[in-house]
This record gives C-alpha cells, structure tokens and sequence, in this order.
C-alpha cells in the first residue's frame, strides 16, 4: 500500500503528479477537487521559491561577512604586535587593550601508542613491520617512529633489555641483518620533541 511521502520533495513531485492525473483522468477522478490542489500547491510554490532566494541571499552575505572578519582580524594582528612592541618588557599594560603579555610556551605533548604492531617475515634475516598511528586525540603529533628489539637467550630464560634497531617517518618499516634463530621480541614507540609514547603491542619472531 502507498505511503504518504515525509520527504519535501516528494510531497512536490507526488502533488505534480496528482493534478496531471486529475486533469488527463477527470471521469476516474469525479470526487476530486484539482482546483482546491492547485489553489494549495500555488501558495507553497512562491513560499520555496522565496525561502531559495533567501537562502542564497544568506549564503552571499555569510561570505562577505568572513571576508570582511579576516581582514578584521589581519588589522588587529598587525596592530597587537605593534602595541607588543610598545610596551616592551612590560606587558601587563596591554590588559588596557583588552589583550595581555605572551604566556610562556607549554611543553609539548608526547603522541600517544602506536597501534596494532604487526609483522611479516620478507626473507633471511628480513622483516617488515606494519603498524597504525596513534589514535586521534590520544597524544601529540607523532616526529619519526622508534623501532626497538630484545632476544631471549639461547637456551630460553628472560629476555634482555630493549634496544633500538631502527627508526621509521611513516607506519611501516623494513628491518634487515636481524639475528637469525633466537627469539625476538619487537615494538614501537612514537616520539616527538615532548617525549616517546607508551610502547606498542609486541611481535614475536624467530628469522
């Protein structure tokens, strides 16, 4: 069974759709009022049509308005630092202005943990390692990528300590010359001028 349209448009096209039947089918139709239709789809058609044009109006005027904001706060840039300038070493008298001195520079935030460390074996010795960035919002902007790894001793026992191997600017990594037979263990931490990032999940591998 047919619904009564919800969308805008397809009550338009449905109503088009009812005059054009009514006026080729009137003897089907002897109930109908086309003009009632008609006299109801005329008001709505010049209500769009002006709400169309406001919004287009609306549209041209937000844009001058962001114009007119940018070159506004170019101004007021231009003439802060100048008032910087003129203070000096005694910021406290820009609160006159409403601004105030420069606050010290915070130290940046270390990125947050490398994601979902995983490896392939490529050949002799060789290993490629994939890996996700950190999630957003988790830390600071990641600088390179610092690949560590540690052995288990030959015989087992406890692994050693960690030491890099390699560094990566992107999520992926070849590694070459890697000890063959012994167990490796491999993770990755992030790193930027505010720190390293908490070690990524570890790899197993024996070469």
């Amino acid at each position: 069974m047919a619904q009564f349209p919800k969308a805008e448009a397809d009550v338009s096209a449905l109503t088009m759709s009812m005059m054009a039947g009514y006026s080729t089918h009137a003897a089907d139709f002897p109930s109908a009022d086309p003009m009632a239709l008609s006299a109801a789809f005329g008001p709505y058609m010049v209500a769009r049509n002006a709400q169309t044009d406001a919004m287009a109006a609306a549209q041209v005027a937000t844009e001058a308005k962001n114009t007119a904001l940018d070159a506004l706060e170019e101004v007021m840039r231009a003439e802060l630092k100048k008032s910087e300038v003129d203070v000096g070493n005694d910021g406290d008298k820009l609160e006159y202005i409403g601004w105030g001195p420069k606050s010290a520079p915070s130290p940046s935030t270390p990125p947050g943990q490398p994601r979902n460390l995983e490896s392939v074996i490529q050949g002799a010795g060789t290993l490629f390692l994939d890996w996700k960035a950190p999630a957003r919002g988790s830390g600071g902007t990641v600088r390179t990528y610092i690949i560590e790894r540690r052995e288990q001793p030959a015989g087992g026992g406890e692994f050693g300590v960690w030491s890099q191997v390699g560094i990566a600017m992107e999520s992926e990594t070849s590694l070459t010359n890697q000890p063959r037979g012994p167990q490796l263990e491999y993770r990755v931490k992030a790193v930027n001028v505010g720190g390293e990032s908490i070690p990524s999940n570890t790899v197993a591998i024996v070469l």
